[in-house]
């Protein structure tokens, strides 16, 4: 992508306020590293953080900065996937092994975790920041993380599958998503690959449509705080129960005890021509077929194309300093090593298939990958929406995702669910 183009892009961005939670990843524990002691004059900086599909690139890029910086160890430590990060961030806190940097999705995030922050707002990179990026993780005009990267979901879906089965026009609206399946099917195409066992796909990611959709979301949410707004009997959210019973009419057998893996795993041997994920996926099917012909698409909600036609894009981490830390200020020198270096640059957008965050560092269509390109024109057409999740109170998400999968499951009507979720909220609140 050229410069000039880039930048036009990122002006598009700053208008949107957005935060993206909780991404994909197989496995719950990955111990990456371990320590054997710290030579003289060497300190330890302990990174806990969530996106498994980036880990291997994190040990790579861990070799690198030791090789210029020997006086400083990195320790990457990872859980993610279906494990709960949140817990396991607070149990290490709890227990006195607290990392010195972890990962932080800003917002409400941000507001728990505050005294814990270092202030980063001096940091050289700051400035570079595209404001969309930094808003989460920004309260009283300070600036407490490190936006990683700008991410973005829909339903990835095969191009050539959807070519085998005559589909010449891409769906925007719940009808056109519905006779697409149906012609997929129809050609003896699986529609849908479904992992629905991953909490976070659905109690995190999925239902932040439902939100998105309504026609105030802070309104909404504010409501939903004080009480005077409610899931039960709202449209939108009766609405995406409908969309959840498409994608299991049309989709593959034994969706809730499909995981993250089988799920990219179906969709990249072509056993399926859509799944609700985003560009974190790429580097896992480039893997098992390079050079997939790809794209992204909504998750429509009605048949309002200029309302609900749109994919969201967010920030799915940033990675914060806690400020108690003896080696802040070497966590601070990898957090600048990262998004300035070249090779940090390199693998940011390369390895990782990341939108950059940051002004300074550019990507192309060949450095991102095809979903992470095409959810760049949806910015540049307009067509985004806000990820909401990072307003949830905390533990919302994952009793979400369990109240979703009791309704995937048959085992509660739409009523009902509305009324779990709508639980779920005011317990936690």
């Amino acid at each position: 992508m050229k410069k000039a183009k880039y930048s036009i892009i990122l002006s598009v961005l700053l208008t949107m306020s957005v935060i993206l939670s909780a991404c994909g990843g197989g496995g719950n524990l990955v111990s990456d590293n371990n320590s054997s002691g710290d030579k003289p004059g060497q300190k330890t900086v302990t990174i806990f953080q969530f996106k498994t599909e980036i880990v291997e690139g994190l040990n790579e890029l861990k070799v690198e900065f030791e090789k210029e910086h020997p006086d400083i160890k990195l320790d990457i430590q990872t859980v993610g996937g279906g494990a709960d990060y949140d817990a396991a961030l607070k149990t290490k806190f709890a227990s006195g092994d607290a990392p010195d940097i972890f990962s932080n999705n800003g917002y409400a995030k941000l507001d728990m975790w505050q005294e814990k922050l270092e202030d980063l707002s001096d940091q050289p990179w700051v400035k570079d920041l595209v404001p969309l990026a930094a808003e989460a993780i920004t309260k009283d005009d300070k600036v407490y993380g490190l936006p990683l990267d700008l991410e973005g979901f829909g339903y990835v879906y095969n191009k050539d599958l959807f070519a085998k089965a005559g589909i010449t026009t891409l769906p925007k609206t719940y009808s056109e998503l519905e006779a697409t399946a149906k012609k997929l099917q129809a050609a003896g195409i699986t529609p849908f690959a479904n992992a629905y066992q991953e909490w976070w796909l659905v109690g995190s990611q999925g239902i932040s449509v439902a939100f998105a959709n309504q026609d105030n979301v802070d309104g909404f949410i504010k409501g939903m705080n004080e009480g005077t707004s409610s899931i039960v009997g709202n449209e939108q959210f009766a609405n995406w129960a409908k969309l959840m019973k498409l994608t299991l009419d049309y989709g593959n057998k034994n969706p809730l005890t499909t995981d993250y893996n089988t799920q990219v795993t179906m969709f990249a041997n072509g056993e399926a021509a859509m799944m609700q994920e985003g560009n974190w996926a790429q580097t896992m099917i480039d893997g098992i077929t390079p050079n997939m012909n790809i794209g992204i698409l909504p998750m429509p909600l009605s048949d309002d194309a200029a309302k609900t036609g749109k994919v969201t894009i967010g920030v799915p981490v940033n990675l914060v300093v806690n400020k108690e830390s003896d080696a802040k200020e070497e966590a601070k020198i990898f957090l600048n090593w990262l998004v300035t270096s070249d090779i940090g640059k390199e693998y940011l957008v390369k390895k990782f298939k990341f939108i950059p965050a940051m002004t300074t560092i550019q990507a192309t269509p060949e450095d991102m990958g095809p979903i992470a390109t095409d959810l760049v024109k949806y910015v540049e057409e307009g067509n985004i929406f806000a990820h909401q999740a990072g307003k949830f109170p905390d533990g919302v998400a994952q009793e979400f995702g369990s109240a979703i999968q009791q309704y995937l499951a048959g085992k509660s009507d739409v009523e009902s669910w509305q009324k779990n979720m709508q639980a779920a909220w005011d317990k936690l609140k």
